[in-house]
């Protein structure tokens, strides 16, 4: 059972969610559970719940933020660190709201059996095309090969990964396992990306 920090919390949601848990029933001390539950799109999806201390599996993570303790499953740490929780802004929803600089990466499809003929440019155009673009199609984003040099690839994203705080993940994650899986004579992929342009730049607030 870990007890360091992984998330922020604000005073106001401190007290807020302090207030609903005193009026759970019994003498327990509980604990608020923080969970991912499954995606929205390209965001997480959580639940928040109340447990006793008690019954925390051992495994999973706890940490204290003045009187409320925080409990994170072992499953769900990696997801989780540096996330906030607050009262939310949005006056139309006032309730508590997570703002997680983590989120999930398109899953990139196992690179298929057969041989890419030609020089390294040329596979690595075909690898794009088949299957990576397809595959963060449905994210809006695509990706294409700038320029290769010496087995060193330069790779921009575009469409809804331009800018997208979770593009570094899917290059490192998805687009650059399959392309090294498919193409060996890769020894470095480039990320050239202008991620300060478009709609959804790395520095703008957070999902």
């Amino acid at each position: 059972m870990s007890t360091d920090t992984l998330m922020n919390l604000s005073d106001e949601a401190i007290e807020r969610i302090i207030e609903i848990r005193d009026q759970e029933p019994g003498d327990d001390d509980y604990g608020l559970l923080i969970e991912v539950t499954g995606l929205h799109g390209m965001q997480f999806g959580y639940s928040l719940s109340f447990v006793p201390v008690a019954e925390v599996d051992a495994v999973d993570h706890v940490e204290r933020h003045g009187d409320l303790t925080v409990v994170i499953p072992s499953a769900d740490t990696g997801n989780m660190t540096g996330a906030t929780l607050a009262i939310s802004s949005n006056p139309t929803n006032p309730g508590l709201a997570i703002d997680n600089p983590n989120g999930p990466s398109p899953t990139m499809p196992a690179p298929p059996a057969g041989d890419l003929s030609g020089p390294i440019a040329e596979q690595v155009t075909q690898v794009l095309d088949r299957q990576v673009n397809p595959a963060i199609a449905s994210h809006g984003g695509n990706a294409r090969l700038v320029s290769e040099e010496n087995g060193v690839i330069y790779l921009e994203m575009g469409g809804g990964c331009q800018g997208c705080g979770m593009a570094a993940a899917t290059l490192r994650q998805g687009i650059e396992r399959i392309l090294r899986d498919s193409v060996p004579g890769i020894t470095e992929i480039v990320d050239v990306t202008d991620h300060m342009s478009g709609e959804n730049p790395y520095y703008a607030a957070a999902h």
